[in-house]
């Protein structure tokens, strides 16, 4: 049996995907803006960049803010911001039709927090030495969702095959492979990418868990986690409940023997 063609053509962005794309845009002009030509310092930039020590002293606020920065100076930085936005404009409109507004952005949200957590936990864990020789301090951007909605759309849509950019042919699984390959060779290449090297692979592991299927692996997980506590606790309904004992019933009883009174037997 052929692969299904899929082609994107022109993607056609909904609401939420468009408010996405529109807030980054905007925060990487503001920056790029004062920074390049408002003589803004480059530490204000960096007050809302991820940083692993500053995150465990309380400024949790990194986390959530990381993934709307991007560099905001240089050809590097046009790359940066344009990358992100190639990758939703091709990849998220397609899921955000089947998702809708809500899920859409929940899911991008998941994956970026999974992400800057991937990277935390290995910078806190790790030695030293070896977290300063893979990267710099501070990590933002949102490339851990793009990996994320590229596993979600390769999981989502098995056996078929798009075009991507309107010329090259891809498959679910060559793009899986792709998405993974590519960031294994960053690691071994100690690519110094802003959002870190561990990143992509905390987005990648929320695209799975927050876009493979419907339900997706995660809700999946919770829904088995209420059963249980639920089922727990109606057993322990149930221990509470007085015994009950199944008499024979009949116009008389047995000879010899005197219908129990006593409500805790059941006729």
């Amino acid at each position: 049996m052929r692969d299904e063609m899929v082609s994107m053509g022109l993607p056609r962005p909904g609401k939420a995907l468009l408010w996405v794309m529109g807030t980054l845009v905007s925060i990487w002009v503001m920056f790029a803006v004062a920074i390049n030509y408002g003589g803004l310092d480059k530490e204000a930039f960096y007050v809302f960049a991820g940083n692993t020590q500053a995150i465990l002293h309380g400024e949790v606020w990194r986390l959530f803010t990381a993934g709307l920065m991007h560099l905001p100076s240089g050809s590097a930085g046009v790359s940066h911001i344009v990358t992100v936005l190639v990758g939703l404009y091709f990849l998220a409109p397609t899921m955000e039709a089947r998702w809708g507004s809500k899920r859409t952005l929940f899911f991008l949200f998941a994956c970026l927090i999974t992400g800057f957590l991937a990277q935390m936990c290995f910078e806190a864990l790790m030695p030293r030495s070896i977290v300063a020789s893979l990267g710099q301090p501070y990590w933002f951007g949102a490339t851990g969702a793009i990996e994320g909605i590229a596993v979600a759309w390769a999981l989502s849509h098995r056996g078929q095959v798009v075009r991507l950019f309107f010329v090259l042919p891809v498959t679910s699984t060559g793009l899986l492979v792709f998405v993974i390959g590519f960031s294994i060779f960053l690691v071994l290449a100690n690519d110094q990418r802003p959002e870190g090297l561990i990143t992509p692979f905390g987005g990648m592991l929320g695209g799975y868990l927050f876009g493979a299927g419907t339900p997706s692996p995660a809700r999946r997980l919770l829904l088995k986690v209420r059963y249980f506590f639920i089922a727990r606790r109606a057993s322990k309904a149930r221990g509470n409940q007085p015994k009950l004992r199944v008499i024979d019933g009949g116009d008389s009883p047995p000879l010899g023997r005197r219908p129990p009174t006593d409500k805790r037997f059941l006729n």
